[in-house]
């Protein structure tokens, strides 16, 4: 007879099934403002934490090489054709010399993890600690779990030369719009942003060229910084020549 699944949560490195996983992140103390005034002065502590963070995350990913980062859907099915998408995206990358970073989850991650390895390149992993999935998918080769939201972002923009983006919610947002922050204020150089998915992105670079840009809240060449496609050979293509023309 078949086991019942138990809940399953990754916190950092460590792994926490049935009763021992919580209802809390460390990401979500660390931003609480309630409560005891107590946490207010294990805040040093922390810091010792978040720099093990990135003295682990540094040491993983300090040898990678040239990388590319791929967002998208933890929700997306192995039956849509996103996921068949990842899949080529993972594939095409690896056979055009790059590593595929994903955030390590199911779904477009799974789908873009997956091609890279079975492409037999280097299919890496950078988890977080969330309330609602359990880890690394199986297709991960290398990978690293983090605690705190902002370590992780930075791994993701040092050691990827690009970000290719899936159709996905608010996480897959949330680093499109870093990275283009992070190239529109030049703290990143030669940086490029293809989202894959004509028909699902259109409509959001329809607006952000519309009353985003006609009220003067960002400049149209800020939009210079994305290509929008459908044909995975033309993101891989824009990868290869903007690390080709980047400064060694």
């Amino acid at each position: 007879m078949t086991e019942r699944p138990r809940p399953a949560k990754a916190k950092g490195p460590t792994i926490l099934r049935g009763r021992a996983v919580d209802g809390a992140t460390t990401d979500q103390r660390l931003l609480d403002h309630t409560g005891p005034a107590d946490w207010l002065h294990a805040d040093p502590w922390r810091v010792m934490r978040i720099q093990a963070e990135f003295v682990e995350g540094f040491g993983a990913l300090a040898e990678l090489g040239p990388a590319i980062g791929v967002f998208g859907s933890a929700r997306t099915p192995q039956d849509d054709p996103s996921y068949a998408l990842g899949e080529q995206l993972g594939r095409a990358l690896v056979e055009a010399g790059f590593a595929v970073i994903t955030g390590g989850g199911p779904g477009a991650m799974e789908a873009a993890n997956k091609g890279a390895c079975e492409a037999g390149g280097v299919s890496v992993g950078l988890g977080i600690e969330l309330p609602f999935e359990s880890g690394l998918n199986p297709w991960v080769d290398l990978g690293v779990n983090f605690r705190y939201f902002f370590a992780r972002k930075t791994m993701f923009v040092k050691y990827s030369r690009g970000f290719c983006v899936l159709p996905g919610g608010l996480g897959t947002l949330d680093e499109m719009f870093e990275a283009l922050t992070l190239a529109q204020t030049g703290k990143v150089t030669s940086f490029p942003v293809v989202l894959i998915g004509v028909d699902y992105w259109r409509g959001l670079l329809d607006w952000l060229r519309g009353p985003v840009a006609e009220s003067g809240r960002i400049w149209p060449r800020d939009l210079d910084l994305v290509t929008l496609t459908d044909d995975v050979s033309e993101a891989v293509r824009i990868m290869v020549e903007n690390d080709a023309e980047a400064p060694s």
